[in-house]
């Protein structure tokens, strides 16, 4: 039962994530990637800066030891120098207080020795844990950089796929039967072509009829007559520059054809 229990518990969360992946919002996620890049960068740092904090710490408890061996060292010289002055003179107190003087600096003096061995190893690694934590950041530091760089284009390409969306939405729609009372473009497109059709059909029967022959022939008289009263004034204004011209004469069948036409 235990088991079925957990089988379904994973089949439930595979099924809610995939769903929340489906459903998220793609600049959302990248944005919510980009600020848990910068808050490893951010960690990656104040841990570096703790590393190297303790390297320079090191550094100094070294520099500071070794002044001390320094000065132990001095110190113990300038011990067995007084001892052996006070021994000369014959001050045998003197010159043995200055030789116990002399041999407890030599204690510290191994001592502090011992510490600054101890100490330079411990500097020599935190030099090099200060180093690759240095590293360890720059190299972070690039790849923000790229991700931050990713991240221009990768909202560039997001805008381009959501306008193409849009685009293959539109087109797909031209072709697509929006609802029993709006036609579709094509039926739009057939019904103005088959009027368009129509229309020129009938305007080419209207050039064979007999009434449009007949306005030609009207306007073929009118035409004659206005010719014929240009040269007549022409005439009386003593102009002649040319020969009038001649005046069509209109066949007899077509004459009759229209008189009967009128009739």
């Amino acid at each position: 039962m235990l088991k079925l229990i957990r089988r379904w518990w994973k089949y439930m969360t595979a099924k809610l994530n995939s769903s929340f992946s489906e459903r998220a919002d793609p600049k959302v996620q990248l944005e919510q990637a980009l600020a848990e890049a910068q808050d490893q960068q951010r960690r990656l740092k104040e841990q570096a800066a703790n590393v190297i904090a303790h390297q320079k710490q090191t550094e100094i408890r070294l520099n500071r030891t070794m002044g001390e061996l320094e000065k132990v060292n001095t110190n113990a010289h300038q011990a067995v120098l007084m001892a052996d002055e006070a021994a000369k003179k014959g001050e045998q107190e003197k010159a043995t207080q200055y030789t116990q003087t002399a041999e407890s600096f030599a204690n510290r003096l191994i001592q502090l020795e011992k510490e600054v061995e101890d100490l330079k190893a411990m500097h020599l690694q935190a030099t090099d844990a200060a180093n690759q934590a240095k590293k360890a950041v720059q190299q972070n530091s690039m790849a923000l950089q790229q991700k931050l760089a990713e991240r221009q284009k990768l909202l560039s390409q997001l805008d381009q796929a959501k306008m193409q969306e849009t685009m293959n939405k539109a087109m797909s729609s031209l072709s697509e039967t929006v609802g029993e009372d709006v036609p579709t473009l094509n039926e739009v497109r057939d019904k103005i072509e088959a009027r368009y059709a129509k229309a020129k059909g009938m305007a080419e029967l209207n050039e064979t009829s007999v009434e449009s022959r007949m306005l030609e022939v009207e306007a073929a008289s009118m035409n004659a007559e206005a010719t014929a009263r240009l040269a007549k004034i022409k005439e009386q204004l003593g102009i002649t520059a040319g020969a009038p011209e001649s005046i069509p004469e209109i066949p007899a069948a077509e004459k009759e054809a229209a008189v009967k036409e009128e009739g």
